[in-house]
């Protein structure tokens, strides 16, 4: 495993980020465990949570699956960069939704820690992230709270996740003003199919010394091989996901097919080609994966040994063009 600093952080983490989105809902505990287990033994030390995971009226059920994997000892939590995020409401559905309970109040951000700290059944977080940014709260109070948690050794680091770059200088100006660390991580929504990212998040996250932590990186299934499978009769998991009629839209295919016969011509594998390809990109740490099979961990895996020539990158920039920096990317 290959290690990256994060952003301007002395932290040391993995360049696959285990995402646990699926342990719950998808993936029984055991199968979650196993998966965690196989994750640490091949040298993955970040792994990526939220307290909404479980949804529904299972909120909360993924951070207890890390937990219970964490009281199996044998060094489980010591050797894991811990991640999870704050900012929906942990309600159950149906349930009567409270003020107060969700988004980044210095009040919801300290009754939310704490609840996390005992579903993941540790004493603290390594990376404390904003789920969404909340207009309605000022980053003073975030930083407030923030602060605080840092001091009493609940938190260690603050990232954001789906955060405008204008956000992100917002949020580490009044930081730096305060003298406070600021946000070190932005999670955002980055793949081959999908660059929007790359004209001011990623600059601003460069910037300000965040490190870029990319999720979806398959864009749903859609750079997995979805024409494939589609053929082959699978591929329910795309037709239902993030990327649900994508295929049905004849430019979209047309891009898919052509990335997939490219790496067919290459003898290479669709989604190791497009996790290798977001190890390329400038300011990115390591993207999510969101394995619900140990196979499927395998695969994100060998991304990392995966080197990409300068033709193949040149083809892929062909297929799946990005939108370039701003404002040359809307202006002059």
């Amino acid at each position: 495993m290959e290690y990256e600093q994060l952003g301007r952080t002395g932290l040391k983490v993995s360049r696959i980020v285990l995402g646990t989105m699926n342990f719950g809902p998808q993936t029984d505990e055991a199968d979650s465990h196993a998966i965690m287990d196989a994750a640490l033994a091949a040298g993955v030390n970040l792994f990526d949570t939220a307290n909404v995971y479980g949804w529904g009226d299972n909120k909360g059920r993924t951070e207890e699956i890390v937990g219970s994997w964490f009281a199996q000892g044998g060094g489980r939590r010591d050797r894991t960069v811990l991640a999870t995020k704050v900012y929906g409401n942990m309600g159950g559905d149906g349930e009567q939704v409270w003020p107060n309970h969700d988004r980044l109040s210095a009040l919801n951000i300290r009754r939310a820690v704490d609840a996390s700290l005992k579903r993941l059944n540790t004493d603290h977080i390594d990376l404390y992230q904003f789920h969404h940014v909340d207009r309605h709260t000022p980053w003073d109070e975030i930083w407030q709270a923030v602060d605080v948690l840092v001091q009493q050794g609940k938190i260690l680091y603050a990232g954001s996740s789906n955060h405008a770059g204008w956000h992100i200088a917002q949020a580490n100006e009044t930081a730096a003003r305060r003298g406070s660390l600021g946000l070190v991580s932005e999670q955002c929504l980055y793949n081959l199919a999908e660059r929007r990212a790359e004209m001011e998040v990623i600059p601003a996250a460069e910037s300000y010394g965040l490190g870029v932590i990319p999720w979806s990186p398959l864009h749903g299934g859609l750079l997995g091989g979805a024409v494939r499978k589609e053929r082959e009769g699978g591929g329910s998991r795309t037709n239902g996901g993030r990327s649900a009629g994508a295929l049905a839209n004849s430019a979209i295919r047309a891009q898919i097919e052509a990335y997939e016969d490219l790496l067919d011509k290459h003898g290479l594998q669709p989604g190791e080609v497009a996790l290798a390809w977001l190890l390329t990109r400038p300011g990115v740490t390591g993207p999510i994966v969101g394995p619900r099979t140990p196979e499927q961990l395998d695969s994100a895996l060998r991304a990392v040994e995966l080197k990409l020539s300068e033709e193949l990158l040149a083809s892929l920039e062909e297929i799946f063009p990005g939108p370039g920096p701003s404002p040359e990317a809307f202006a002059w």
